[in-house]
């Protein structure tokens, strides 16, 4: 199946959607975050899309916004796309998990929570998975300062 028609069949089920393709071959869908755990869903449960493989979950910092990218699979019918999910809100960002439909989001959740505090609701298991509990800050966000490397220097 092309781009334009996953496109079509996605773009029935929410209209809010934003579709792109963003200068490389796979579909890249921008979701509300009140609609991404039903989009999530959809693109695993439908037949027709059948995304049952979410191969990569990235937490990202876009200066202003932070947010999440999932890039799935559909191992039965050999397509790829990718989801993007942002929040202006810094100082609470949250999402919806998705780890009750693709399990290993559970690990990769966890990592994002770490590194970008970035909140999963429902989550089974949200707490620190590389850094220790009394770490102050989350390392990969933009405005993240090093105190202690700064007093090295």
């Amino acid at each position: 199946m092309n781009n334009e028609a996953l496109q079509n069949i996605i773009s029935s089920w929410i209209p809010e959607l934003e579709f792109t393709e963003e200068g490389s071959e796979f579909l890249t869908i921008s979701v509300k975050p009140e609609n991404l755990h039903q989009l999530m869903n959809q693109l695993k449960s439908n037949k027709e899309t059948n995304f049952d493989y979410l191969f990569c979950l990235t937490g990202m910092d876009w200066g202003k916004e932070l947010g999440v990218v999932y890039h799935l699979e559909s191992t039965t019918h050999r397509h790829i796309i990718v989801v993007k999910v942002k929040t202006t809100d810094r100082d609470n960002p949250e999402f919806h998990t998705v780890c009750d439909i693709w399990k290993t989001a559970e690990f990769h959740e966890r990592e994002v929570f770490d590194f970008f505090g970035i909140k999963f609701n429902n989550h089974p298991n949200l707490k620190r998975l590389f850094l220790t509990e009394d770490w102050d800050g989350y390392p990969l966000r933009k405005d993240y300062v090093d105190e202690i490397n700064m007093v090295i220097k």
